[in-house]
């Protein structure tokens, strides 16, 4: 790369490294645009999960209110039909 006469590099040699560099930073702006549109992916992934977290959340609680409302009407009933028997 450098010439024979002294250690100095030369224009050709700048040159050259200066054309490697270009071309890496193309590379890495090509790459950038990858991680771009990944990302944008991801986050709409992520939207469609927390949606259905919300939906499961919501259908949990409906399963515990229904649970709850069950064992409190078969108390009620086992009550009422203990005190009517008297």
């Amino acid at each position: 790369m450098t010439s024979a006469s002294d250690s100095e590099p030369t224009l050709r040699d700048l040159s050259n490294k200066l054309d490697r560099l270009s071309s890496d930073v193309g590379t890495l702006s090509s790459d950038v645009g990858t991680l771009s549109n990944d990302v944008e992916t991801f986050s709409g992934d992520l939207k469609k999960f927390d949606e259905r977290f919300a939906d499961y959340r919501q259908a949990t609680q409906w399963v515990v209110q229904l649970a709850f409302t069950l064992i409190a009407s078969a108390t009620l009933t086992v009550i009422i039909t203990s005190v009517l028997r008297r």
